[in-house]
């Protein structure tokens, strides 16, 4: 694993290859954890193979080892809304390939950093944001991204110009193309990605939909 140097911070645990080459994290959520393994199965089909599992979904920690014995390499599966650093040493002790936080806690940052595991801190305001780099974040979390829009992200290079940075919250499937041609390492999607994919709704849809958001990734990283 390569690191990636910014000056002022310590050394971050690098980006995978998965999501260097797809540049797309899909975040689930359901009524529990045991309704995932189709729907990710829908995601890897269409191509968007980096997938958070959100704990505030019921039962992460008891399917999470199922899952990874299911899709092996095949995808990489994350943990997300984590909030404190027993939430992330459990996570990482089960095999989680990334920490996802909705906050800025330092803690949970050096649980990760610590064992070479990317993480990605939520954040919102520069001083959030920067904490979060500095303490080795693989990206920052820019959460809830809507609520600034992807120019935000050449504001924060002009004082912090190494930063890299992940929009979460808000994102529709037709605001990737800006983002990504706004320098983001890659994009975050909850709803507008998976739809109703876990009230029955149609998985080749959700296949089409990824499929989708992978051509839009693709097309605005060949335009950037």
């Amino acid at each position: 694993m390569f690191h990636l140097e910014t000056p002022d911070t310590v050394s971050s645990p690098a980006p995978s290859a998965i999501l260097l080459d797809t540049r797309v994290v899909a975040v689930l959520r359901a009524k529990h954890a045991k309704d995932y393994s189709p729907v990710i199965e829908a995601l890897r089909v269409g191509g968007v193979l980096s997938i958070e599992l959100t704990l505030s979904t019921p039962g992460v920690f008891e399917e999470l080892p199922l899952l990874l014995d299911r899709f092996g390499d095949a995808v990489e599966i994350g943990v997300g809304t984590v909030t404190t650093p027993a939430e992330a040493e459990t996570a990482l002790d089960l095999g989680a390939a990334y920490i996802v936080t909705p906050i800025t806690e330092p803690d949970v940052i050096t649980a990760c950093t610590r064992r070479g595991v990317p993480v990605f801190p939520g954040g919102l305001t520069p001083t959030e944001l920067h904490t979060g780099w500095k303490l080795g974040a693989t990206a920052v979390k820019l959460f809830p991204a809507s609520t600034v829009g992807p120019g935000y992200i050449s504001q924060l290079r002009g004082p912090f110009p190494e930063i890299q940075v992940v929009p979460s919250g808000g994102l529709t499937i037709e605001d990737v193309p800006a983002w990504i041609r706004a320098g983001a390492l890659a994009v975050s999607l909850g709803g507008p990605l998976l739809g109703d994919a876990f009230k029955g709704g149609s998985l080749p849809e959700l296949t089409t939909r990824a499929r989708r958001v992978r051509n839009l990734v693709d097309g605005a990283r060949e335009s950037r």
